[in-house]
């Protein structure tokens, strides 16, 4: 959850009323969640996550679907939130923010991708279905949407059966942990 204070004038001209943008200091709080992107994308009838083809009138829709409260945004406050470069910085880093410690190797990056995680296009639907899945509760759709694909890109992995080691890989462990008893033990074979 972010919470950021609005300044009451923003550096943005007004050509319309020839004025600076003005209103009253807020405090707005927002969620870059799950929640939030199914909303925009029943609007706009196209995947969000990882699609470099929005335009600024769609990210500006989807941080109006990001606030949280106060619940009905004024689209002049909105303007005054996206004009204020300190405030996008901001709402940019924790966006961007993976919101855990979590961290995949190589290796396991490969693996989801390979069953089916790794998918082009995830919908905000493709999500509540793994969640369903994976029986993760509904209420984590609140939650950071970076964290919540996380939890599931754990939960994927922790489900997934170890992969067997071929014959050669196989043999090659066994001639090491017999060389190291050998050794231990002091013997020939």
């Amino acid at each position: 959850m972010l919470i950021i204070n609005v300044p009451t004038v923003v550096d943005v001209w007004d050509e319309t009323k020839e004025e600076f943008l003005s209103g009253e200091e807020m405090k707005v709080t927002m969620e870059h969640s799950l929640k939030a992107i199914s909303e925009w994308e029943s609007r706009h009838h196209k995947h969000f996550l990882h699609n470099k083809d929005l335009n600024q009138e769609e990210l500006l829709d989807y941080y109006r679907c990001m606030v949280v409260e106060p619940k009905h945004i004024q689209a002049k406050d909105l303007v005054r939130i996206v004009a204020d470069p300190n405030t996008m910085k901001i709402i940019e880093n924790y966006v961007s923010d993976p919101y855990t410690a979590t961290t995949f190797s190589d290796a396991q990056k490969n693996s989801v991708k390979s069953n089916g995680l790794g998918r082009d296009i995830i919908t905000a639907e493709i999500v509540y279905y793994w969640m369903v899945s994976l029986q993760i509760p509904f209420e984590c759709e609140n939650w950071n949407i970076n964290k919540l694909l996380t939890l599931i890109q754990v939960c994927n992995i922790k489900n997934t059966p170890p992969k067997k080691m071929n014959m050669k890989d196989a043999m090659s462990q066994q001639r090491s942990i017999n060389a190291a008893r050998r050794a231990k033990l002091g013997s020939k074979g």
